[in-house]
């Protein structure tokens, strides 16, 4: 799965009160020196970040001077002496705190994707501070009497716009303790901290430990079954540990490792899947045991402050799902079916393995090898044969970006002349229809050891109509860098993965909303992932296909009975794809469902009884991310809210089906799914935004048919 990557500090401590980075300096004067590029709004165009002016010094000094500027426009807002009007203080708000959003916005970026000791160290120092600060907000008694009174009169604003703003912003109070009594107000900034400490400390440890399983193989042949690319990319991953002579598998965010399918050596099969499955949980000094069983518990414990049973029940509170009931409802809904494919799949793989490999008892580091084999003889076409047609560029070129001119009418032109925050980083200007400018567009695709895994948007600049803010956003994904002279060979996963990622960006850069705190993906977690899966779909548009699937060296296009194939073999393997997905998703559910109080002694014994209880605990299929280094919940904004990407992808495909019933990639289709969904933010509650783009209510029969299960 492929979250959008959204700090949790920086949404503490920023996100609800300064959400956009902002055209204009604040309203207090900043004692930064003038050398520090976060001083003033860049110059440079959409105010892009001067990555080429930005040194890891200039972080902790505009942080911190960022946060006392807040503070004093903040209590300004709190202690004037003119009453309560939404101009005045829900709108002030939005104004406010223009530097630390601007080096926010820069800094927790490169936390996640270019990170080094100096950041490390800078992010553990700041991250109670940023605590601390947000509590000082939200916890202020004179603000939110401010914000209460704007709240009770929002009625009489004519705009909905900002009745929607005014009744976030009161929300967002409430649920971060405004309406607590003094004592309780204390232990809640106290856990506030602790938390910021001990999710830093994981993103940490998970980085460090992912990259010291990397495994190490002396022996080209252990590597069979790989194409040159990969092969070169290794040999170069390891001259770069300074290992020469060697070969470096470095280890992706889930359980399951994209190379299993291709490595025909058994063992080193099992190296990497148990170098994957060992992640911080051996003991050492990057084991998350221990943080796991703290932050499940101050969670908890901060749930029962604010007046939930459960941390889940917290979060489901503003979330679509409204309840952890209804997730646990729709989770074990589709449990026994998704099992009974899984098993079905299992036996399948076992099958071919008494026929070719006798004797040999199916294992979980075989799984995807043996799938691919079975895949090869069903549909009789080879993953590796098929990467030949899937080239970066051409994907990108005559793929991605031909895709958003059929639906949006946009087009994206390759800017050279801005600074980027490393040299794999690329940066594209998108113009509308008529020409207008709308936005940058930066991607950064190849992974690197300073890069966590996985794939994910996030901007350096929301949309803003307030503001005269454009967005800038970014695309980031962890595909192999090939070696030297070597293309950039995709699998077909990735090719969609790199569709998904766009429908993020998308949301992000066609936003037309007035006020930061409801612009672009800000949206439920369970409904942010909905336009992202939506796009996946046009991966697989026969139009797409002919112009972007082209050998790489040949040029010859992705023969028809190829892309039928590929086409055909969608739904293969959605047994095992959706049994990982759903235990992960149990599982943050169990450890996000404990009340207060409850002691976890055990973190793999409750993992397995979690599992075991959700009916999904299987010895082949773990979960897609085990406790240890579960970084979509702890660190990652995904607390109760992994279930999320199977809900919006109900939707996704509902959607979609919409599309296919009204002619396709399409510029109605397009344009109707842009102004009705993407362009709208969190100005309106989202199921309604799904349904006036379907026309209807939900039918979850579009999710069952993507996934195989009906």
């Amino acid at each position: 799965m492929r979250p959008i990557a959204i700090s949790t500090l920086l949404l503490a401590a920023v996100a609800a009160t300064t959400a956009a980075t902002v055209a204009q300096d604040s309203m207090t004067a900043t004692a930064l020196p003038k050398d520090n590029p976060f001083a003033a709004p860049s110059s440079l165009p959409y105010a892009t970040p001067a990555f080429d002016q930005v040194r890891d010094a200039h972080y902790l000094p505009a942080l911190t001077e960022g946060m006392r500027l807040h503070r004093e426009e903040v209590r300004a807002i709190a202690t004037q002496q003119a009453a309560p009007t939404f101009e005045n203080t829900i709108e002030a708000l939005e104004k406010a705190g223009a530097l630390l959003t601007r080096v926010s916005k820069v800094f927790f970026n490169l936390t996640e994707s270019t990170t080094n000791p100096t950041i490390q160290s800078i992010q553990a120092d700041v991250a109670p501070k940023l605590a601390a600060h947000a509590d000082a907000i939200w916890l202020d008694a004179q603000l939110f009497a401010r914000v209460e009174a704007v709240h009770a009169a929002r009625d009489q604003l004519g705009d909905a716009e900002q009745k929607r703003l005014v009744e976030r912003y009161q929300t967002s109070f409430v649920r971060n303790g405004a309406r607590l009594a003094p004592a309780a107000q204390e232990r809640l900034r106290t856990i506030n901290g602790q938390l910021s400490t001990l999710t830093t400390k994981f993103q940490e440890h998970l980085l460090a430990d992912t990259k010291a399983l990397a495994v190490v193989l002396d022996d080209e042949k252990q590597l069979a079954g790989l194409d040159p690319s990969a092969i070169s990319a290794a040999a170069d991953a390891a001259k770069t540990a300074d290992k020469p002579g060697k070969f470096l598998l470095t280890l992706q965010l889930p359980t399951s490792q994209g190379v299993l399918s291709s490595l025909q050596d058994r063992a080193t099969r099992q190296q990497v899947f148990e170098a994957s499955n060992a992640r911080c949980a051996r003991g050492n000094e990057h084991d998350t045991k221990a943080l796991v069983l703290q932050i499940a518990a101050l969670r908890a414990e901060r749930a029962q402050l604010l007046g939930f049973a459960t941390h889940a029940d917290y979060v489901l509170a503003d979330q679509m799902a409204g309840s952890a009931a209804a997730v646990e409802r729709m989770l074990a809904s589709m449990a026994k079916q998704i099992v009974a494919k899984a098993d079905k799949e299992a036996a399948e793989l076992q099958a071919w393995l008494d026929k070719h490999q006798p004797g040999q008892k199916l294992a979980p580091w075989d799984w995807a090898w043996v799938a691919e084999q079975v895949r090869k003889e069903r549909y009789a076409f080879d993953e590796g044969v098929v990467k030949q047609y899937f080239e970066l560029e051409s994907v990108l070129q005559n793929g991605m970006f031909f895709m958003a001119k059929q639906l949006y009418g946009i087009e994206l032109h390759e800017r050279k002349d801005l600074p980027v925050y490393h040299p794999d980083v690329r940066v594209y200007e998108v113009f509308d229809k008529d020409r207008r400018a709308i936005g940058l567009f930066y991607t950064d695709y190849y992974a690197r050891p300073s890069k966590r895994g996985g794939a994910w948007m996030n901007d350096f600049a929301d949309q803003s109509r307030m503001t005269g803010q454009k967005p800038v956003v970014v695309n980031v994904m962890n595909i192999q860098k090939p070696g030297a002279g070597q293309p950039t060979l995709l699998s077909f996963d990735e090719v969609t993965t790199l569709f998904h990622e766009f429908g993020h960006g998308v949301h992000g850069l066609f936003s037309q909303v007035q006020y930061p705190m409801l612009s672009g993906t800000s949206v439920p977690r369970d409904f942010v992932e909905f336009p992202s899966q939506f796009h996946e779909d046009f991966a697989f548009d026969p139009a797409v296909l002919a112009r972007c699937a082209r050998h790489w060296q040949t040029g010859e296009v992705l023969p028809k009975e190829l892309v039928d194939k590929v086409r055909a073999a969608r739904t293969f393997g959605q047994g095992f794809g959706s049994l990982e997905y759903v235990a992960a998703a149990i599982l943050d559910m169990a450890w996000h469902s404990l009340p207060a109080g409850k002691v976890v002694d055990d973190v793999a014994a409750f993992e397995r009884d979690a599992l075991q209880k959700g009916a999904v605990l299987s010895p082949l299929v773990p979960p897609r991310y085990r406790s240890t280094y579960f970084a979509h919940i702890w660190p990652g904004g995904y607390s109760a809210g992994y279930y999320a990407y199977m809900w919006s992808e109900a939707l996704a495909a509902d959607a979609f089906a919409a599309v296919v019933e009204n002619g396709g990639m399409n510029e109605q289709n397009g344009m109707r799914f842009r102004d009705l969904v993407l362009s709208r933010g969190m100005t309106r509650e989202p199921m309604s935004m799904f349904t006036a783009f379907r026309g209807r209510e939900l039918d979850t029969k579009a999710l069952l048919k993507r996934r195989g299960l009906l």
